[in-house]
């Protein structure tokens, strides 16, 4: 477009526009630099957060969680070098008069050179397709691949997920996307119905027979920020858990676990709506209820349904869609403000310990005859890692951290961490010495893992790129032999749903993980974690979907010799993840 504009300003234009472009492209690269520190992926379509989140919130914690000042200056120097290097070759070259004194054929070879240069530069090869997304993958470390995009290629493939995911027309994108032609052959894979679309969506969400009696409450916690990593290092002299430590002794802690996204957001959709496709409830299919949300199937069931976070819930319209969507209340940061007056205000809501304390009063008040399912969003424990006055933060010896310490918020979220789950176990605690225990299930698990515990970079760590505890509290529960198997939150409602009594027509998007595993489990059972940017793990190492060059041996356990890509793990979870789209798709698209 600006060959469009360039011939007819001056030449003095001309430099500036260029030096424009300079800074925007270099910026563009330092700007995914810390993106990449912060989400360990280079810019995707949570970038257009910063539009649709709070975005006062988001400017202040950039501005207060990473080096703005000096990334703007580091921009500046580079253009200013970029610009003066650019000076420097066409005073020397001097390309407007070099070939008017040489022969014709001089100038002809001179263009088709050009020309040739320009379609590599369009294409990046000459001999075959363009280069796409694929052939990001050039070596077998996949931290080195997250770095091959810069910022303009990444933001560019950011713009077309959003596009794909706002666009629910055509059924099939995401399940070509994954190698498939339909919807039927996907579910030939998983040895599902394959004999009509019908079929195979009531097989998606047919569940075993509930047995026993009265319906028991369900309180879930979606717990900001909360990494796996920290409870690795748990003991007296490096506490992070608080009086979450005792609790586990009679919990389920399931201790190899993946998060579905990197983002709070994309997480509860994931969560509530079985859905790899975000953002889903920012367009017009949150403003029709979705059959097979957890909240709507719950309220469905003859439970009473409230969602309670200590954060704003105008945030991502949560307080609109989340009612449309099978909650009966929202509950939020203004109305614990209302409540509770001495409660502060902060950038992302109040602290959390105003939603324990509400969530205790309010279950003490809750009829004996009606269930009620909460769940639960924190949102103290995420940057800038503020903390009430009256918190004292707890001594570590950071010795007996092993994870990385590069970065410098590690010790204030450490404390942030600690603060939260603390709280959790406190609560928890105060369940289980009481006789709503004999009736209530408790699950947390985290919404994604956080920067300051690292990037990963090694193979022998990157298994704890995605990883977040999850955590089943309830009185005389069967744990199973699952407790060490990789899953993800897929997993979570196809195991408390079932645990408290719930049937209904939610989506089969994992495993139950209270069930004993079988030697050799079948394609829907089998114990792997599922991302739902494309990339899943077994208990060998990880991968991006259909692409068996970005393998990784890395491992909870200790990786066998033998470790290596698995070609009908990866057909089975392309199946699975092609399902969920095409489900998606195929029932809010029309």
């Amino acid at each position: 477009m600006l060959l469009l504009v360039l011939p007819w300003v001056s030449g003095r234009v001309t430099a500036r526009i260029g030096a424009a472009v300079a800074f925007c492209y270099i910026m563009m690269s330092l700007v995914n630099l810390h993106y990449f520190g912060f989400y360990k992926t280079p810019i995707d379509s949570m970038v257009f957060g910063l539009m649709e989140d709070d975005t006062v919130a988001v400017l202040q914690t950039i501005w207060h969680d990473f080096p703005v000042i000096p990334t703007l200056l580091l921009g500046i120097a580079l253009t200013a070098i970029t610009v003066a290097s650019h000076n420097w070759l066409i005073h020397h070259m001097k390309p407007d008069t070099v070939l008017h004194t040489r022969p014709v054929i001089l100038k002809l070879a001179v263009i088709g050179v050009a020309l040739l240069a320009i379609l590599f530069a369009g294409k990046g090869t000459l001999r075959a397709m363009a280069l796409q997304r694929q052939h990001l993958t050039i070596t077998t470390n996949q931290f080195l691949n997250d770095m091959v995009p810069n910022g303009v290629i990444a933001l560019k493939y950011a713009w077309d997920s959003r596009g794909m995911s706002q666009n629910l027309k055509d059924p099939l994108v995401g399940l070509k996307s994954m190698g498939f032609d339909s919807a039927l052959a996907a579910a030939e894979v998983l040895g599902l119905p394959h004999n009509g679309e019908a079929s195979l969506k009531a097989a998606l969400r047919a569940h075993e027979p509930v047995t026993g009696g009265v319906k028991k409450n369900l309180v879930f916690f979606l717990m900001e920020s909360w990494s796996a990593e920290p409870l690795l290092y748990q003991s007296p002299r490096f506490d992070v858990m608080g009086r979450m430590a005792p609790t586990l002794a009679k919990a389920c802690h399931f201790s190899d676990f993946d998060s579905a996204t990197s983002g709070t957001h994309p997480a509860l959709e994931a969560i509530l709506f079985s859905t790899p496709i975000t953002p889903l409830t920012l367009g017009e299919a949150g403003r029709k209820s979705i059959a097979w949300s957890v909240p709507l199937v719950a309220q469905q069931a003859g439970y009473q349904t409230l969602f309670l976070t200590s954060g704003r819930a105008g945030w991502r319209d949560i307080n609109r869609v989340f009612k449309v969507q099978g909650f009966d209340e929202v509950v939020d940061a203004n109305t614990l403000k209302a409540l509770y007056p001495e409660a502060d205000l902060g950038i992302w809501g109040v602290w959390d310990a105003y939603i324990f304390k509400y969530l205790k009063q309010r279950l003490a008040e809750q009829p004996a005859d009606k269930p009620i399912f909460v769940f639960v969003l924190t949102s103290t424990n995420h940057p800038p890692y503020d903390l009430p006055a009256d918190y004292k933060r707890v001594p570590r010896d950071m010795t007996l951290w092993h994870g990385e310490t590069s970065s410098e918020t590690l010790a204030p979220n450490l404390d942030s961490y600690h603060y939260a789950t603390d709280l959790l176990g406190g609560f928890v605690q105060d369940i289980q010495d009481s006789p709503a225990y004999n009736n209530t299930i408790l699950a947390a698990t985290g919404d994604h893992n956080v920067r300051s515990f690292g990037v990963y970079a090694t193979a022998q760590r990157r298994y704890l790129m995605h990883q977040v505890p999850f955590v089943i509290w309830g009185k005389d529960l069967s744990c199973g032999n699952q407790l060490a198997l990789p899953a993800s939150h897929r997993d979570m409602f196809s195991t408390l749903l079932p645990l408290v009594g719930i049937a209904g027509p939610y989506i089969n998007t994992g495993r139950n993980l209270l069930h004993p595993v079988a030697d050799k489990p079948d394609p829907i059972n089998a114990p792997r974690a599922l991302f739902f940017s494309g990339e899943a793990r077994n208990g060998q190492g990880m991968w991006q979907l259909g692409n068996k060059d970005s393998f990784t041996c890395s491992s909870a356990q200790k990786t066998p010799e033998d470790c290596s890509f698995n070609a009908q793990d990866d057909l089975q979870e392309r199946a699975r993840y092609g399902l969920l789209d095409w489900n998606v798709r195929a029932s809010l698209g029309k």
